[in-house]
């Protein structure tokens, strides 16, 4: 009797069934491949890489105490914000204008006090820092009433300073199409605890603000990839 050519001339290796089975494996095998790169490329996306990040600082800074209980106008240390491109670190000659006669003798200022006497700056680890392919005015942002709670969150709380927003292209670009919820008068963009007078809603006001002030942020390209 001829053998049947439908039939395995040897063992059998898997059992009949994986034959009608392979069509589903093979697309729940792709769609865990297509799964684990769509993973891979969010957890290495600016939103997860940076929201969170907070670095230790070489001198233990506390912007709860300074901007929170003391009050200090982030204008005190940060210079430029509101005039130019970047938001100055300050010098040591700044921290020592109060440092000079208060807890000048703290363990926590030995590093201030040798750098000020060696006219050397403290090398601060920068938390916020966008690709060198953007370009950023935070001047820009801050004279037209983008408050620094927007992006940075409320400092006044933090211990230390961590990246509140993820500064993601997409997330500026938000802004950017409706930026009226992050806008106040200028003269306040430094307070972090404003809030739109009477309770009124912050996209409302905003909407007036920027009919007023003319607030048109552009969406080109080139506004950022100079």
């Amino acid at each position: 009797m001829a053998q049947d050519e439908r039939t395995p001339s040897g063992p059998f290796v898997f059992p009949k069934w994986v034959n009608t089975a392979r069509p589903l494996l093979t697309v729940l095998l792709g769609a865990a491949g297509v799964y684990g790169a769509a993973l891979l490329a969010y957890g290495l996306s600016p939103v997860t890489l940076e929201t969170g990040y907070a670095p230790i600082q070489p001198i233990e800074y506390s912007h709860a105490m300074h901007a929170g209980e003391l009050g200090l106008d982030c204008r005190y240390c940060h210079t430029t914000a509101e005039v130019a491109a970047h938001a100055a670190v300050p010098p040591t000659a700044t921290c020592m204008n109060c440092h000079a006669l208060i807890r000048a003798k703290s363990e926590k200022m030995t590093l201030l006090l040798e750098k000020h006497a060696a006219k050397a700056p403290v090398e601060w680890t920068r938390v916020h820092n966008l690709p060198r392919f953007v370009y950023f005015d935070h001047g820009a942002h801050v004279s037209r009433g983008v408050g620094c709670v927007a992006c940075h969150g409320r400092v006044d709380k933090m211990e230390r300073v961590y990246v509140h927003a993820p500064l993601s292209m997409g997330w500026c670009l938000d802004c950017h199409r409706a930026p009226e919820a992050n806008l106040r008068p200028p003269e306040f963009a430094t307070k972090m605890d404003w809030a739109p007078p009477g309770g009124e809603d912050p996209a409302e006001y905003g909407r007036r603000l920027r009919e007023k002030n003319l607030i048109v942020p552009s969406t080109d390209c080139s506004t950022c990839h100079r």
